[in-house]
């Protein structure tokens, strides 16, 4: 990463769901950088573990406590930061769940907790974060959505259809966020090994299926996703915008 320091050199990002997993992967790589960094979870002591390592690295950070699916708490976790930091630079839209279930099963309640994290919370924040970038007339807008987004997958079905909203969100809102020098993109990852992930990805048979249908024959790495979140966050992807980027060790090219 030492390449990367100082490409950020002082800016101001928020990360969601940057506890754990990609999220805080992008949270750390973010910081190795040059940004100072606002760590959002819905547990506080996570945020506040992760905003301790942050500060060892020699930047500012802050722990913030919220839940994405609820608009307030989304409104406040952006005032908070403009009211410690003046600004926000760049948002990195991670927060997201998923659970594996035919769809002939699924429940109204299930539907509406992958939909309002993955996607109504997505929008909410970028929304709250747009509004102050829209007052700066600069921001970067990095949407986490999913290969699943993309292609079809089985016994996921909202996770595949609040991943599709991302995708052709991060499009809609590029285009009517040019005008004020913000660039909206997504990130797409394909099947990444995370400690959240890590006993499904040990089941033989789920770890062949995969491996099978990844042309480079392996699971991603979160380090996978970290060079291009702070290529995408830096001034070098100012003329970049509307993009859907997988990283997915091929999968998508098929």
């Amino acid at each position: 990463m030492n390449n990367l320091s100082g490409d950020l050199e002082n800016k101001i990002a928020i990360v969601t769901g940057g506890t754990k997993g990609i999220g805080y992967g992008m949270a750390l790589g973010l910081a190795r950088a040059g940004a100072h960094v606002a760590v959002v979870s819905r547990t506080k002591p996570e945020c506040e573990r992760v905003s301790m390592e942050i500060k060892q690295l020699g930047r500012q950070s802050l722990a913030i406590s919220a839940d994405v699916s609820k608009v307030d708490s989304v409104y406040e976790m952006v005032a908070r930061v403009v009211e410690k930091f003046g600004r926000v630079d760049i948002l990195v839209n991670n927060a997201g769940v998923s659970f594996s279930k035919p769809a002939v099963e699924i429940s109204e309640e299930e539907w509406d907790y992958i939909l309002n994290i993955n996607l109504k919370g997505l929008f909410f924040c970028a929304q709250a974060a747009g509004k102050q970038m829209i007052k700066q007339k600069r921001g970067k807008i990095i949407n986490v959505a999913s290969i699943l987004g993309l292609v079809g997958e089985y016994f996921v079905s909202p996770y595949c259809a609040a991943k599709g909203g991302v995708v052709q969100l991060t499009r809609a809102l590029a285009l009517e966020w040019s005008p004020y020098n913000i660039q909206v993109n997504a990130i797409a990852p394909g099947y990444v090994l995370t400690n959240l992930n890590k006993a499904e990805l040990s089941n033989e048979k789920i770890y062949k299926y995969i491996i099978k249908k990844t042309p480079q024959r392996r699971l991603g790495k979160v380090e996978d996703m970290v060079g291009l979140t702070v290529f995408l966050a830096s001034n070098s992807s100012d003329y970049i915008t509307g993009q859907v980027i997988p990283v997915d060790g091929g999968w998508t090219a098929q």
